[in-house]
C-alpha cells in the first residue's frame, strides 16, 4: 500500500545528517496520552518533559486536541481520535517540525505516516506494545501473521524504530523489521522510593505475608491468571483498572482487587510488597518492572521480552518459566540491591538517546521546504475562475 506522493523534489534522506547539539523543534505524534494510564504513555510524557528541559520544543499531537473519538474496541477506556489528517498537515505546516517521531499504530499515527510520505518527510517511529499478540488474545480469528504484516508495513516506512530491549530487537529483526535501534526507558526514582516503606505492613495491614502483588491493567493480554493460579504462600493483591477487572473479581473471590492507584500511593503499595509479580508475555519493557526496584521489591516473572532483559543476573529478581518457581526466588532478593539495580535508569538518558535517535530533515532544507509547501497549498486553493 503506498500513498500518493506530492512533488516537492526538496528533500532527499540523509542517514548522516544529526542535531549537531542544538536544540530542535520535534513533533510527536501518538494515539496513547493522558488521560490514559499506562507504560507507554508514561514514557512518552516523562520523554517530553526531558526533552523541553534540554531546550528542545516538542509539540503533540494526541486525541485530546478536540477530534472526534470513538472507544477502543473492548477496551473502552482508550479513545481513538479520528478524521484527524487535514489538521494534522496545518499542524505541521505551522509547527514546521525539523523531526518526526510517530509513537504509535493507531489512526493517529497512520494519519501523520501519510502526511509524512505524501511530503517525503523523514520520520521515526518506536516499538512499544506486542500489537499482534494483543490483537490475536482479543480476537483469536486474527492470525499473528496479519497482525506483524501490518506492523512491518507501518514501521518499515520509517527511517529508524526504536525499540527497548534486545531481545525485541532480535524479534523483530527475525519477522523482517528494518532500521532497528535501541531506545531504553527510565524511572523516577523520587517518586518510586524504599523510603515509601511503611511498618506493621504498610498499606496492607491487615493481610497475611508475604504479599505478592501484581500492578498493571487488567487485561486479557497481561496474563494475569498465571499469577492468580500460583500456589503460594501469603496474599496476591492485583492493583489497576482494565476490562477483565470483574470478571477476575468473580473468578478469585480470595484475591484482593483494589483497584487503580496513582502517584504517592501508588509507590507505597509498591514498596510494602514483598514480592512484585509481572506473568506478562507481551509487553516489550514492563516498566512497572523498574518502579518495583526502585521502591526495593523484587520481581519475578517470565522470561519473556523486557524481563529476560532487565532481570536476570542483577540480584533485583527472579524469571522462569514457573512462575512459582521465579516468585519464591525473587522472595529471597536483597531490597537494597534492588533499588542499587533501578537507580541506573534515568528518564534524561531516556531522553537523551530519543534525540539522537531522531531523523531531521536534511540540510539545507528545513524552513524552505515549508515555505515552500505553503505556497503550494495557497496555489491550491485559488479559485479556478
Amino acid at each position: 500500500m503506498m500513498d500518493n506522493q506530492t512533488d516537492t523534489n526538496d528533500i532527499e534522506d540523509d542517514e548522516d545528517d544529526d542535531f549537531g547539539g542544538k536544540p530542535k523543534r520535534i513533533m510527536l505524534v501518538t494515539d496513547a496520552w493522558e488521560p490514559q494510564v499506562n507504560g507507554v504513555v508514561r514514557t512518552l510524557t516523562r520523554t517530553v518533559e526531558e526533552c523541553r528541559a534540554m531546550g528542545h520544543e516538542v509539540e503533540v499531537i494526541h486525541p485530546g486536541l478536540g477530534y472526534k473519538t470513538m472507544p477502543l474496541p473492548t477496551y473502552p477506556e482508550i479513545q481513538l481520535a479520528m478524521g484527524a489528517r487535514k489538521d494534522i498537515e496545518q499542524r505541521f505546516k505551522d509547527f514546521e517540525p525539523e523531526a518526526i517521531h510517530i509513537s504509535t499504530e493507531g489512526p493517529l499515527g497512520m494519519a501523520a505516516r501519510a502526511v509524512c510520505l505524501k511530503w517525503k518527510l523523514p520520520f521515526t517511529t518506536s516499538y512499544h506494545t506486542k500489537f499482534p499478540e494483543y490483537v490475536n488474545a482479543r480476537f483469536p480469528f486474527i492470525p499473528l501473521s496479519a497482525g506483524y504484516s501490518f506492523m512491518r508495513w507501518f514501521h518499515n516506512a520509517g527511517g529508524r524504530l526504536m525499540v527497548a530491549t534486545p531481545s525485541m530487537r532480535d524479534d523483530l529483526a527475525a519477522r523482517g523489521f528494518k532500521n532497528i535501534t535501541p531506545w531504553a526507558r527510565g524511572v523516577d526514582t523520587v517518586l518510586f522510593n524504599p523510603d515509601k516503606r511503611g511498618i506493621d505492613g504498610g498499606v496492607y495491614p491487615d493481610l497475611e505475608g508475604p504479599i505478592w502483588v501484581y500492578v498493571g491493567r487488567v487485561a486479557v493480554e497481561k496474563n494475569i491468571e498465571a499469577f492468580l493460579d500460583c500456589d503460594l504462600p501469603g496474599t496476591k493483591v492485583v492493583i489497576g483498572p482494565g476490562p477483565q477487572l470483574d470478571e477476575l473479581r468473580k473468578e478469585y473471590p480470595d484475591i484482593q482487587f483494589l483497584g487503580p492507584k496513582y502517584g504517592d500511593e501508588l509507590a507505597q503499595y509498591f514498596a510494602d510488597a514483598d514480592v512484585f509479580v509481572f506473568p506478562s508475555l507481551t509487553d516489550t519493557f514492563g516498566l512497572v518492572i523498574l518502579e518495583s526496584m526502585a521502591c526495593g521489591t523484587p520481581v519475578a516473572a517470565f522470561p519473556a521480552p523486557g524481563p529476560k532483559d532487565l532481570i536476570p543476573g542483577t540480584g533485583a529478581g527472579a524469571v522462569s518459566e514457573d512462575l512459582r518457581e521465579a516468585c519464591l526466588e525473587a522472595l529471597k532478593m536483597k531490597r537494597e540491591r534492588c533499588r542499587e539495580y533501578a537507580e541506573g535508569f534515568s528518564w534524561k538518558s531516556c531522553a537523551e538517546e530519543f534525540v539522537k535517535n531522531l531523523k531531521p530533515q536534511p540540510k539545507p532544507e528545513g524552513r524552505k521546504f515549508w515555505r515552500r509547501l505553503r505556497r503550494l497549498g495557497r496555489k491550491e486553493r485559488k479559485p479556478l475562475f
